[in-house]
């Protein structure tokens, strides 16, 4: 009998997902499953929701939402022997996107069935762990201000993403990685494990979840002219045309912001305020078994 524990966030994306223990029975027969089902109702709740399954020892533990609900749940797991399995029902699905997980119930329980495994890395920044991005600069601010729609949605990321643009003011840091220490004006620092940011959109194309780096990216103070060139070439994944941005694979950075006392950073697309303004990310080499196709 495989036990799996399904954690389900009923608001992500559409909202339209709040998966009834009776629907997921149609894919998981009783004779072969034992299934149970709990739903997460504020940020975090689905940290304690797995904490409290693990007690139960399940075989997998599914998360049922987006890359915010996939981080809660998956942070649990790191140093356990229960496998992540992936139901993406949020609005990005970066994670998702690149183990080719399709947001179809009927193939992403296809997968969960089929219990082929791998393991991938993970990132650390300070204690939080995350298995897409971090990101300290105006990606901090697009979350901070796209959090404030009612609904998550492409344009509304646009909207946010035009907006960040014209508020934010370039942070100057002192970053040391790969044996050097250099200082920047940064209108973007990015560090990312996956190839998808979510909705399709990538800053780390070449980016590989078992490659034992993490993807660096620094994008220094740009004009307004260069803004405008810099968000096309995200919206059309043409990123390797602007020269500006520099790429860098790392295992490890350290970063300090000494005009800064707290930062603000978005976490596999969810602001988290860290009451530092110094950060240390690092990489844990097959950090985390997951189900995939």
């Amino acid at each position: 009998m495989i036990y799996i524990h399904f954690i389900v966030n009923p608001i992500s994306g559409s909202g339209k997902h709040n998966f009834a223990k009776t629907e997921l029975e149609k894919f998981f027969p009783k004779s072969i499953y034992k299934i149970e089902v709990d739903y997460s109702n504020y940020k975090k709740h689905a940290i304690v929701l797995t904490q409290k399954a693990i007690t139960k020892k399940p075989h997998y533990v599914v998360a049922c939402g987006g890359d915010g609900t996939i981080n809660e749940v998956a942070s649990c797991l790191i140093n356990t022997e229960i496998k992540l399995g992936i139901i993406p029902v949020g609005s990005g699905n970066g994670l998702a996107s690149n183990l080719s997980i399709s947001r179809s119930l009927e193939k992403a329980t296809e997968i969960i069935r089929k219990g082929k495994t791998k393991f991938i890395d993970v990132g650390k920044i300070n204690e939080h762990y995350f298995f897409s991005n971090v990101g300290v600069g105006i990606d901090a601010l697009i979350i901070k201000k796209y959090e404030r729609y009612n609904k998550r949605t492409l344009i509304s990321y646009v909207r946010a993403t035009i907006a960040s643009s014209i508020d934010f003011k370039p942070i100057q840091a002192t970053l040391s990685f790969n044996g050097k220490i250099i200082g920047t004006n940064a209108f973007m620092l990015f560090i990312s494990n996956s190839n998808q940011m979510g909705y399709g959109m990538t800053l780390t194309p070449n980016a590989d979840l078992n490659d034992g780096f993490l993807d660096l990216v620094i994008v220094p103070k740009l004009s307004f002219l260069d803004k405008l060139t810099f968000g096309v070439c995200v919206l059309t994944n043409t990123i390797e045309k602007f020269k500006k941005a520099k790429h860098i694979l790392i295992e490890k950075i350290n970063i300090e912001m000494p005009k800064k006392i707290f930062l603000d950073t978005q976490i596999d697309g969810e602001l988290h305020n860290l009451k530092t303004n110094k950060i240390e990310i690092a990489i844990i080499k097959n950090g985390l078994e997951v189900l995939i196709h």
